[in-house]
């Protein structure tokens, strides 16, 4: 078939698609918010959940909110996070240098993310884990270097993830994510493995917990408004 004569998808092609995780995560965060303006009462709101959980296509998933003003605001066009930082947007420098010789070395858990980190895997293993990390910064550069040895990035499910590099008799494998939110931290990760590996992946269950606090102090917000009146 010619790609130029096309037919573009219709209203009713859009609604059949299969809901994803982050369709249904968008869904529930509209009845979170119509609970806290007073929209919908508790009851209604754990219904409407339950059913969003088990909505397998978009149409579905639409249903639940065809009465609230959310469904009807024009959502702004989405921008793809940037292939590369902006030109001194990130130090030289690291914040941190992580490094492995003939052993290994872990950074995970609850910990503050730098703009940039080094990673150096020589004859052994760095694994660095951003899934339960504070990000301070919006862009985040993770500079991997893997000789004879391997690199471990992973990151949360609801940032945007890069990759830039490659491999000489070995493996440079970063997975591209991008975040519904645009204000959702950027990780990249650059470099070079020789006769090693360097990895990049979400952690499946994983998501930033910056951003969901936000919501939920968003959400608290408005209950409490919500309560007082």
């Amino acid at each position: 078939m010619d790609l130029q004569k096309r037919p573009a998808p219709t209203v009713s092609d859009v609604t059949e698609l299969r809901a994803s995780d982050a369709d249904r995560d968008r869904i529930a965060d509209i009845l979170r918010d119509a609970l806290a303006e007073g929209r919908l009462t508790a009851d209604e709101h754990a219904e409407r959940v339950e059913g969003v959980l088990a909505a397998k296509t978009v149409g579905e998933l639409d249903v639940f909110i065809r009465d609230l003003p959310a469904a009807h605001v024009r959502r702004a066009p989405y921008v793809p996070a940037p292939a590369r930082p902006a030109p001194g947007a990130i130090p030289a420098d690291p914040d941190e240098n992580v490094v492995a010789v003939f052993s290994s070395a872990v950074r995970r858990g609850r910990w503050r993310a730098g703009r940039r980190i080094h990673a150096y895997a020589i004859f052994g293993s760095v694994e660095i884990d951003l899934s339960e990390a504070l990000f301070e910064y919006q862009q985040v550069v993770i500079r991997a270097i893997s000789v004879f040895g391997s690199v471990e990035v992973r990151v949360p499910e609801n940032v945007s993830l890069r990759g830039t590099g490659g491999g000489v008799l070995g493996n440079f494998e970063v997975d591209t994510l991008d975040a519904e939110d645009p204000q959702a931290p950027v990780v990249h990760v650059d470099g070079w493995a020789v006769l090693g590996h360097i990895e990049g992946r979400p952690k499946r269950g994983k998501l930033v917990a910056d951003i969901l606090d936000r919501v939920q102090r968003k959400v608290d917000k408005g209950l409490r408004k919500h309560l007082d009146r």
